[in-house]
Formats: structure tokens, C-alpha cells, sequence
């Protein structure tokens, strides 16, 4: 990953200053500059600062001497390595890098800074991030990534990356564990911080809902005084104490309506969308719309509003930037091919978000048959398999005519089918994601003009390789 500084050129000194590390200047140029940031050796150069991080697999230390080879001058680093007698080169030693260089980021932008508005959240974060950023580029000379650059890297780049003339930000935060939510929200330092759910992705990690909630609720660290911090009034795990904060707690939701600030109410699916009411400070703005169809989506919406509003947007803006926002690619789209309605919403998967998937495909009145093809369902632990029996049970009880599955896991799904009372004949399951031609085969000769097909698994299956084969071919 690399990147170009939106504000200029960025001296050895001052990042050693930002992230308080030590600066060991080999170059004989004091104040030794940089244009460019990557965390990968091979796009390293000497315009670029190197930052080597250590991951699970790989160690970017043991490739500083192949970025040094390549002319790089400047290197963030944990230590320096021991072969580099005679290297024109410039040091900054931290403990620990990928927090070094949150602060770098933050200190980068402090002189000029933007409007920023960060969330996390277990399904639906960059769904949020592209309705917030559909709003306010409206109004403010937004910057928002195109990509999902939501890790503790790519957020601060991203951060860095942003030109001059910004005024105002939107950045997605995810994670795996404790730690990196702090680690971004103190490089952002938001105005805005948004936890729009806690759901059951990263169980595997984080054994528990509460654990995830505490991991999600990092971002309040980083919130600035007089910010704003939106929280799921319909999730209790965030029900909690901000006594002595000096920023604004605000809950949304829409069903615990008497205990939230902000709520939808009036929801209303269909199948061009989505159109709800929001009730915010008093005000109600009617009839809002979204082209995503579900009432899972209205959540997300919801949150892209509030956070607008409390930027100061108005009603019109707020309106149109709902509206407009078209889900791409393996999100939530929803297109007629020969015949058929298809479903791609192939980009992740959890428990909450296939719920929500099925009720969508539910929703849809078509002439033929409703088409679930799913997979598996990853990260979620210990009670991963009886997660994924328990949707082959809800996927029976929504009456889906038939089902396909693909993975191991998704094979659980086929399972819960059956014993939720779902006709075997009309259930089958394909044990190994790389066998997507079985699915197609199998699908092929189920399906017909009339039918509607929802295509929805983890990201690490890559679902869309059936859509591609069946109907790009």
C-alpha cells in the first residue's frame, strides 16, 4: 500500500516528534523529506517513508534492506537492523509501528485539519460510510476513500493521503481485536464517532458480544471535546456510562423508541426501497428513501442522517443524499437477468446481515420461485456451526422454496433447512468453496424465468465467481 501526502512533503523530525520516537540520522541531511508513505518494500523509494509493520505472517523488518536497495532513505521502524553500515538513511525507532504511526497521521493533519466523522460496527459499516459520504459531499468538500480502507494502516493513510483542499472526512473503522479501534480514532481524532451495531463477526477473536461491544467502543477514545458519539439504542451491550466525557452521547435506533434521541419510525418496504420517517430532536422528516431494500438498511440511513444533521446539513441535502446512493458491484444489488431477479450480496456475510438478506429476498413478489444460495459465514467461534443450523431453520421458517449452499459451514445451513421442515428435494449443499461449477450445475437446473436468486456468503468464499459464471458467461 502507498500513498501520496495530501499536504506536502513530510520531514524525518516531525515524525519522530508526532509518534515520540527516536530519530537516528545516517543521511548528513538533517530534516531528510518524504512525499510519499508504503508499507510495502517493493514501492518504496527515495521519496517514500517505509513503515515496517509486523503482522502475523509477515515482518516488514525483514525487508527494510530490500527498500533501502531500492533508494529508500526513511524508514519507521521497531529496531534497526544490523547490516546497513555505510546506508544514507534516516530512523525513527518506535515500540510498537502501526501505533507509531496513528499519531504521525494525526500529528500530519493537526495544522490543518478535517471535519471528521468515523464509525464502526459489525455489519453495515461501509454501507454507513457510503450513504454519510452520499450526504455531505453535498455540502462540504468531502473526502472519502473508494475502497474499504478501514484497517489500522490503510485508515491513517487514508487520513494522510487527504488533499489540501478537504475540509471534511468520513472513515470506516474495522477490527479484529482490542486495540486497533483506539489505534484509528486517535489518528482521526473525529468530530463524529458512530457504533451502529454490535453483532456476532469476530466472535472467533473476541469470544464474546461484550467483548466485541467494549473492542467497538474504542472510538470514543479518540472523539474530540464538544464531538459527538452515536450509538444503537436498540443494543443494550451499549447502554452504557459516559459520565464525565466531554462529548455528546446520542442513541438511534428504531425500535426502543422512548429511549433513543434519534429514531425511524413508519418504515415501509417495498420493492424500489426503503422509505421511513426520522424523528430527530423533535423535528420529523418524512418520508426519507433509500434504494436498499430492507428494514436492516434503515439503521445505517439512519446514522448517515443524524451525523449529517449534526453537521449541519440540511433537510433537501439530507434527502437527496439518501436517495441517490446506489449500492455497487457485490453489495446489496438488486438487477434482472434472463429473466431472473438477482440478489448479489456477496460482499460479507453474519448472522444479522444473511437474517436481513432473507428478509429482503422474502420481500420480493415475483412469479417464481425465492432462490437462497448461500455460504459460509466466517469468524464467528465457538458457535459457529449452531449459528449456521439456526439459519438454515430461519431460511425454512421464511419460506424459501429452495436452497443451495456452498462451504463446510454452509453445508450446517442445508442441515437446519431440513430440520427447520424445509423439503429435502429442495435443499442441496455443496461442501467445497472451490467447486462453485457443482453449485452452478445444480442451480442451473433449478432455476427459471420468473425466479428470484439471493447470492450471499463471507467475503473469503467470493460468491460472486457463481454469479459471474452463471450470467456473464
Amino acid at each position: 500500500m502507498k500513498i501520496k501526502l495530501g499536504l506536502g512533503q513530510l520531514d524525518m523530525e516531525s515524525v519522530a516528534r508526532y509518534c515520540a520516537g527516536e530519530l537516528y540520522d545516517y543521511t548528513g541531511d538533517k530534516g531528510c523529506k518524504v512525499s510519499y508513505v508504503c508499507t510495502d518494500s517493493r514501492e518504496a523509494d527515495a521519496d517514500t517513508l517505509f513503515v515496517a509493520t509486523r503482522g502475523e505472517r509477515v515482518d516488514g523488518h525483514d525487508y527494510i534492506v530490500g527498500a533501502l536497495d531500492r533508494g529508500c532513505r526513511c524508514v519507521l521502524c521497531e529496531y534497526v537492523p544490523t547490516n546497513i553500515a555505510g546506508r544514507e538513511v534516516a530512523f525513527v525507532t518506535v515500540e510498537n509501528s502501526i501505533e507509531a504511526f496513528a499519531l504521525i497521521a494525526r500529528g500530519y493533519r493537526e495544522n490543518k485539519r478535517l471535519r471528521t466523522v468515523a464509525l464502526t460496527g459489525s455489519v453495515g459499516k461501509t454501507t454507513t460510510k457510503e450513504l454519510t459520504a452520499s450526504i455531505l459531499q453535498r455540502e462540504t468538500n468531502l473526502y472519502a476513500t473508494s475502497g474499504n480502507f478501514n484497517s489500522v494502516i490503510g485508515m491513517p493513510m487514508s487520513l494522510m493521503e487527504a488533499p489540501a483542499d478537504r475540509d471534511t472526512a468520513v472513515f470506516e473503522m474495522g477490527m479484529s481485536g482490542f486495540g486497533e479501534i483506539r489505534s484509528m480514532t486517535r489518528a482521526a481524532a473525529p468530530d463524529i464517532a458512530m457504533v451502529v451495531n454490535i453483532g456476532s463477526s469476530h466472535l472467533e477473536y473476541l469470544k464474546t458480544r461484550e467483548n466485541i461491544a467494549r473492542a467497538k467502543l474504542e472510538i470514543a477514545e479518540g472523539l474530540r471535546e464538544g464531538g459527538h458519539l452515536l450509538l444503537n439504542g436498540d443494543e443494550p451491550l451499549l447502554r452504557k456510562s459516559f459520565k464525565g466525557k466531554k462529548f455528546t452521547v446520542t442513541y438511534v435506533g428504531i425500535e426502543n423508541k422512548s429511549a433513543c434521541d434519534v429514531y425511524a419510525e413508519n418504515v415501509k418496504v417495498s420493492e424500489s426501497g426503503t422509505e421511513f420517517d426520522l424523528v430527530f430532536k423533535g423535528k420529523t422528516y418524512e418520508k426519507l428513501k433509500i434504494k436498499l431494500i430492507g428494514k436492516q438498511f434503515v439503521y445505517n440511513a439512519a446514522f448517515a442522517a443524524a451525523s449529517a444533521l449534526l453537521l449541519g446539513c440540511s433537510e433537501e441535502t439530507v434527502r437527496e443524499g439518501l436517495y441517490s446512493y446506489t449500492p455497487d458491484g457485490i453489495r446489496q444489488n438488486i438487477y434482472e437477468k434472463n429473466g431472473v431477479t438477482v440478489i448479489a450480496d456477496c460482499y460479507n456475510a453474519a448472522p444479522e446481515s444473511m437474517r436481513g438478506a432473507i428478509d429482503t429476498l422474502r420481500s420480493l413478489s415475483v412469479d417464481g420461485k425465492r432462490i437462497a444460495v448461500l455460504g459460509d459465514m466466517r469468524e464467528l467461534g465457538a458457535d459457529s456451526d449452531k449459528m449456521h443450523r439456526e439459519m438454515g431453520e430461519y431460511v425454512a421458517r421464511q419460506g424459501v422454496d429452495v436452497l443451495l449452499t456452498i462451504g463446510e459451514s454452509g453445508a450446517l445451513i442445508a442441515e437446519g433447512a431440513i430440520l427447520g421442515g424445509m423439503p429435502a428435494k429442495n435443499v442441496f449443499a455443496e461442501k467445497s468453496v472451490d467447486n462453485i461449477d457443482s453449485l452452478c450445475s445444480e442451480l442451473d437446473g433449478r432455476m427459471k424465468s420468473g425466479d428470484a436468486l439471493l447470492f450471499k456468503a463471507s467475503r473469503g468464499v467470493e460468491l460472486e465467481r457463481a454469479i459471474k459464471k452463471l450470467f456473464d458467461n
